[in-house]
Formats: C-alpha cells, sequence, structure tokens
C-alpha cells in the first residue's frame, strides 16, 4: 500500500495557494482542500489544481440526513478527487449512502473515508460536551467498524489510533491521521499528535501536516523533510 504525504492547504484564496504551490518546481505534492479554501473559491479551485498534476484530498465532512448527503457528494464526485470525506456519526446508512452517490454511473469513484473523532477532541471533552460515555479509543473503534461494513475504504483517526485500527478492520483499510508534528514543532491546535516517524511506526498510510509546512520558512525543505521522516 502507497503512503504519503498530505499538505492541508487552509488558505483563504486561490491567490495565497497558488503563491504556495509556485514554491514546489520538482515536486506535486497530494494537497488537501478544506472547507476555508472551497467556500471562498468554489468547485474552480479543485479543477484547477487537478490540472496542475495534483491529487486532492476534498475534506468537507459532509455530515447530514442520508439522501441530503447522497445528493450533494453525487455533485462533488465530478470533481474527480482522489479522497473525500465525511462524519462516522451520521450513521452507517448516511455512509452506505454517500459511497452510492460517489460511485459514478460507470462504477468509477476515488476514495471515501469516515471522521471518527477529531484530533483537537480530548476524551475529556467527548465526555462533557458531547454526553459520549464510552472511551475515546472505543468510540474510534467503534465508528470504524461502522465505516468497515459500510463498505468505505478506510477513516481519518490520530495516528495513536491506526494500528489498533488496521487490527480491527484489516491491513488495507486506510489511516489517515492529522495531528502530526515535527519532534522541534509547535501542537498548535492539535491534542493528540505525533511527529511523521512516530506517525509510520504507529500504521499511518497518509498523513495530513499543515502549517508545520505551509508556515515554514522553507516550505519545500519542511515538505521534503516530513516525507523522509514518514517514508523511512
Amino acid at each position: 500500500m502507497n503512503k504519503d504525504v498530505i499538505i492541508a492547504c487552509d488558505f483563504n484564496s486561490k491567490e495565497d495557494l497558488i503563491a504556495f504551490l509556485d514554491k514546489f518546481q520538482e515536486e506535486k505534492p497530494f494537497l488537501k482542500i478544506g472547507m476555508e479554501l472551497f467556500y471562498a473559491e468554489g468547485p474552480a479551485i479543485v479543477k484547477e489544481v487537478k490540472e496542475r498534476g495534483h491529487k486532492i484530498f476534498l475534506d468537507l465532512k459532509l455530515h447530514d440526513i442520508p439522501n441530503t448527503v447522497k445528493k450533494a457528494i453525487s455533485v462533488l464526485s465530478h470533481l474527480d478527487v482522489d479522497l473525500t470525506n465525511i462524519h462516522a456519526a451520521g450513521t452507517i446508512a448516511m455512509m452506505e449512502a454517500a459511497l452510492e452517490g460517489f460511485t459514478k454511473a460507470d462504477g468509477t469513484r476515488g476514495q471515501l473515508i469516515a471522521v471518527t473523532q477529531l484530533t483537537s477532541t480530548s476524551e475529556e471533552r467527548m465526555k462533557s460536551d458531547l454526553l459520549i460515555e464510552a472511551g475515546l479509543e472505543e468510540t474510534v473503534m467503534h465508528y470504524a467498524k461502522n465505516a468497515k461494513v459500510a463498505k468505505l475504504d478506510g477513516i481519518v483517526c490520530s495516528p495513536w489510533e491506526a494500528r489498533k485500527v488496521k487490527d480491527v478492520c484489516g491491513e488495507d483499510f486506510l489511516t489517515i491521521t492529522p495531528g502530526v508534528r515535527f519532534a522541534d514543532g509547535d501542537a498548535g491546535d492539535q491534542v493528540r499528535i505525533a511527529t511523521p516517524e512516530k506517525a509510520r511506526e504507529l500504521g499511518s498510510d497518509y498523513i495530513v501536516v499543515g502549517r508545520p509546512i505551509t508556515q515554514a520558512a522553507d516550505p519545500v525543505a519542511a515538505y521534503r523533510r516530513c516525507m523522509k521522516e514518514f517514508l523511512g
């Protein structure tokens, strides 16, 4: 299974994104386009970045009633993104509907994954704010098994949960892990974090890295460092 570093392009304009991408003259990094950039620029930004030769993880975390999600993701399917996500908390029925909507008439689709618990969520917050009494790991594994039942390709989880997810759902079940920082970097607003090297050891297939690369003095050097540490 291929492993890769996905850069979280959390910019609020096309101009900022293109200025960042223009720094990369040799590589074509896998990019995450999230809510901020997608809401600012719309579907056109996805098409333009695809035309530049990048793989895209469209990170919109859809979560609604099954029919609404099915219709929304069927529209997104025509953007030909390589990866997109929904919230596992939407239930198995919603995930199944999303998979149906994401699959084109010819049977092709990108990879579809589910968000379990955000890496900014601690067990204390989960219990006090969300009234989920099960432990954090138990909740993540339950959501992962539901995504497997719904025939999704994998889940978003913390690096620290990746190995257990593989044990529960199989080696081919993808683990996409944000919350990755360099050992000498700032944790930011993440709670459950790991270094690129540790994420590899823990079983992550893809790591999502934002500010340690996008806000680095030399983003290309930071990206190459991250690739080296993660791929080994």
